[in-house]
């Protein structure tokens, strides 16, 4: 039988999400005789993970669904056990690095990666607290239906089900590696506001996460494509292409991963800094893995504490990081582009950490000079859009050298993770 984690990380309140998650993972016992660990890592506040474990004390009992409900400190036990099984050296710090003080996209679903190893599953099936299904005739229309069972198999085999093959011949002997789709509704990265109160401040400092030497023609399209997903058009019916699949093309609240991609190497660890969790997408895709896009498209929403008094300047530092961590990232998805294959893969198909690291290493020592033009246009940028942008603009202006800094220190800590890596995966195991 396929064991299969379907993972929701959360530090929200999503009852509505956890009974939604455990119909998805019945529907894959259903339809494809899974094995569902259902995995809830829960970093909320006591009164709401109490909440929550109500809900899932209430769920249906479900053969083939085991539901594992974790707060932070039995996390934070099993996280501490299994890094002294693994010898490595620094353990203060891989732990605090898988499970730091703040909130990190990239942190969350490394423990899910850890955890489902432990668990003995063959793949990894992400969603998001801040998201729901669609809703088709009826019925919801549940990711897994496309997630299932073509991961980790030749992607020659998945040629008589998918809708369109769009893969290079010569791809199609490698492993499935991921299977995708992104979303409709709102915007991924809360940002919307800004393009209400200024289209022009919009795209200048959306663009800042492009690289600083695209043209302005170019840069302005990443801007219409940014964040916006697969539009607002709801699902119609299924469509599905075998291909190397274009990290823009998918979102990681509606994402799964083969084992071959989440036990050779982790995903970012930054704290505080939107899309530290999409590393993984850009490295299957550049190392000619095959992968299934699909249009099981999750509906995105935006929860209120985003926009308080305290949760507005968390949220937007959180996006000024982001901008940041660019530089490094395009150095190294330029460098892992031109590796492809030959680089980034062993002789049976799996990332190569240590490649992955070296490379991640080298980007720490780039020059900041781009980095503090990005600062500039972000200060110029809020102060124009005025009230609580512009105080946000006197806190980033206190806060620069030390911004400029965690970005290289974020890259470093992200080397010393994946050279770790494999180790941990091992010591996690069964």
């Amino acid at each position: 039988m396929n064991r299969v984690c379907l993972a929701l990380p959360t530090n929200r309140a999503c009852s509505a999400t956890l009974t939604a998650l455990h119909a998805e993972a019945a529907y894959a016992v259903r339809n494809f005789g899974a094995d569902v660990q259902l995995l809830i890592l829960d970093s909320a506040d006591a009164r709401t993970r109490a909440a929550h474990a109500d809900t899932v004390a209430a769920l249906p009992p479900q053969p083939g669904v085991t539901v594992h409900h974790l707060d932070e400190e039995r996390q934070r036990v099993w996280l501490r056990r299994t890094i002294a099984r693994s010898g490595l050296p620094e353990p203060d710090r891989l732990l605090d690095l898988m499970l730091p003080p703040a909130v990190s996209y990239g942190a969350c679903t490394n423990r899910a990666f850890l955890l489902a190893a432990s668990l003995g599953c063959h793949s990894v099936h992400r969603r998001d607290s801040d998201s729901t299904y669609q809703v088709h005739a009826g019925e919801p229309v549940f990711p897994v239906h496309h997630e299932l069972p073509w991961l980790g198999r030749p992607a020659t085999e998945a040629t008589a089900t998918v809708t369109r093959t769009d893969l290079d011949p010569a791809l199609a002997h490698r492993p499935v590696a991921l299977a995708g789709a992104s979303f409709i509704g709102e915007l991924s990265v809360d940002i919307a506001e800004i393009r209400r109160l200024d289209e022009a401040v919009y795209h200048d400092v959306v663009g800042l996460w492009a690289p600083g030497d695209w043209p302005e023609d170019r840069r302005r399209a990443l801007v219409e494509e940014s964040f916006t997903g697969a539009g607002t058009d709801p699902f119609t019916g299924d469509h599905s292409t075998l291909t190397v699949v274009d990290p823009m093309r998918v979102d990681m609240c509606n994402i799964a991963f083969d084992r071959a991609v989440y036990e050779r190497v982790p995903l970012p660890p930054a704290t505080d800094t939107i899309g530290s969790d999409y590393f993984l997408l850009h490295l299957v895709h550049d190392a000619g893995l095959p992968g299934i896009l699909h249009n099981r498209h999750i509906e995105n929403f935006h929860t209120p504490e985003r926009r308080t008094d305290t949760g507005f300047p968390a949220y937007q530092r959180r996006f000024v990081k982001f901008l940041l961590s660019m530089l490094h990232f395009h150095h190294v998805y330029d460098r892992m582009a031109a590796e492809g294959a030959a680089g980034l893969l062993d002789a049976d198909h799996r990332a190569r950490p240590d490649r992955v690291a070296r490379l991640v290493r080298e980007s720490t020592t780039l020059d900041r000079t781009e980095n503090i033009w990005r600062l500039d246009r972000v200060d110029t940028a809020y102060r124009k859009l005025g009230g609580r942008y512009a105080t946000f603009a006197d806190r980033l202006a206190e806060e620069r050298d030390e911004l400029l800094a965690q970005a290289a220190r974020d890259m470093e800590d992200f080397a010393f993770l994946t050279e770790a890596w494999p180790a941990l995966i091992e010591a996690a195991q069964p």
